[in-house]
């Protein structure tokens, strides 16, 4: 039986992923991670402290000890350290991200990010920009942050949250041809930000999860063929 082990920083997207899992890679063996001090920390900070990357690599070391073909980086806010750990860890680590941003550039010329969090925000920016540079693509990026939503998730008002983010959509419509969510745990609100400005939206759990059922039909191709 083939293993993922899923690295969080909060407790929001685990469930919501999971499910993503059982429809995707049903007969996988799923392990979590869950350190919710991390996204805490790094919020507080405004970028990723030191002490947060050392944590995280602690936990892809914990991965490989736990019998991992696939080491699933769900975290936007901390993907520059799961690219800076590949080549130092034996298996693959996945970015939830990362498809989503090639699926930005392969697809639309002006990309709007939205995120809740300033940290969030920056590193996906980043991302889509090295996505387009190794596509040889030209991409016009715009920001759009919805400020106080996360704020507003967090204090149990998730109404308020979607507002903030719905409104955060719609300014940034009318400069962009695709909206894409920093978060996964934006996922759910998918549908309505697409039905709301008439723009494709991407989100990066289901994505993520496609990028880690290729890796791992490859790396169970190479097993049989040898």
């Amino acid at each position: 039986m083939q293993t993922v082990v899923a690295i969080y920083t909060g407790q929001g997207l685990a469930d919501p992923l999971k499910k993503v899992f059982q429809e995707m890679l049903p007969d996988i063996r799923l392990v979590n991670i869950i350190d919710d001090s991390l996204i805490g920390d790094v919020v507080r900070a405004g970028h990723i402290p030191e002490v947060v990357s050392r944590h995280l690599v602690q936990y892809y070391r914990h991965a490989e000890e736990l019998g991992a073909d696939v080491i699933l980086n769900t975290c936007s806010s901390v993907g520059d350290v799961a690219d800076e750990a590949v080549g130092t860890i034996g298996i693959p680590i996945v970015r939830i991200d990362e498809w989503m941003a090639a699926k930005a550039v392969a697809g639309y010329a002006r990309i709007a990010v939205l995120a809740t969090l300033p940290s969030t925000l920056e590193p996906t920016l980043r991302l889509i920009q090295r996505k387009a540079e190794e596509a040889g693509k030209e991409v016009q990026l715009v920001s759009g942050l919805a400020e106080g939503a996360f704020d507003a998730l967090i204090s149990g008002k998730p109404e308020e949250h979607d507002r903030l983010l719905l409104e955060t959509a719609k300014r940034a419509t009318d400069a962009a041809d695709v909206l894409v969510l920093a978060q996964g745990s934006m996922a759910r609100m998918e549908q309505a930000l697409a039905e709301a400005t008439g723009k494709p939206v991407l989100s990066s759990p289901r994505s993520g999860v496609e990028h880690v059922k290729a890796i791992l039909d490859a790396v169970k191709e190479t097993k049989t063929g040898s």
